[in-house]
């Protein structure tokens, strides 16, 4: 039985706007080797693409990559306290997975959960499996690159970008959080 990651509702929910955080689009995930080519092409190349929007990158280890990208403000680690913040605000919160979890497929990272538990309108990498926890133009948007990223950020308008996330928002806390988790090992437990 797979126990997906899930969403604490106690701990990630729609804030007020905060203006540190305010972007077109920002990505929070720390510089790893697997993770690293699947960021410059999401998030890097939508950045050079629109030199005319601000753009917000969260976690270590990017510090030496963003000033050759005077559009990308870089914040580096991001405490817990700020999460909530950092996806209400931005018009748009870019998930991308690492790239063993995009390759397998039906694992969703706990960010996605976290930015539409917060209500935000998250464009997400193309991944198997993602209409299961969120639906592809109504509760997300799905890329496939960066051409792809910067698409949806160019016809992204603040209204869209609000109905996706509200969308998002009540998917997630009708089907997917812990404890709708913790309910699916007790019923697997009880049958054995």
């Amino acid at each position: 039985v797979p126990v997906y990651n899930a969403l604490d509702a106690s701990t990630h929910f729609p804030v007020a706007a905060d203006p540190r955080f305010e972007a077109h689009l920002s990505f929070l995930g720390n510089r790893l080797p697997d993770r690293e080519k699947r960021v410059f092409e999401y998030f890097f190349k939508a950045a050079r693409k629109h030199a005319g929007l601000q753009f917000l990158l969260g976690g270590s280890g990017w510090d030496e990559i963003t000033p050759a990208y005077a559009n990308v403000n870089y914040l580096g680690h991001v405490y817990t306290s700020d999460h909530n913040a950092l996806n209400s605000t931005p018009l748009a919160v870019l998930n991308i997975c690492r790239e063993s979890m995009a390759r397998c497929g039906f694992s969703p990272p706990t960010r996605v959960f976290e930015a539409a538990g917060a209500g935000a309108c998250l464009i997400t990498d193309a991944w198997e499996g993602i209409e299961c926890f969120l639906e592809p133009e109504r509760e997300c948007l799905v890329a496939r690159g960066g051409d792809e990223v910067s698409e949806q950020l160019q016809a992204l308008s603040p209204e869209r970008a609000r109905t996706l996330g509200q969308a998002a928002l009540e998917r997630v806390t009708a089907e997917h959080t812990y404890a709708q988790r913790a309910a699916v090992v007790e019923e697997a437990l009880s049958t054995l």
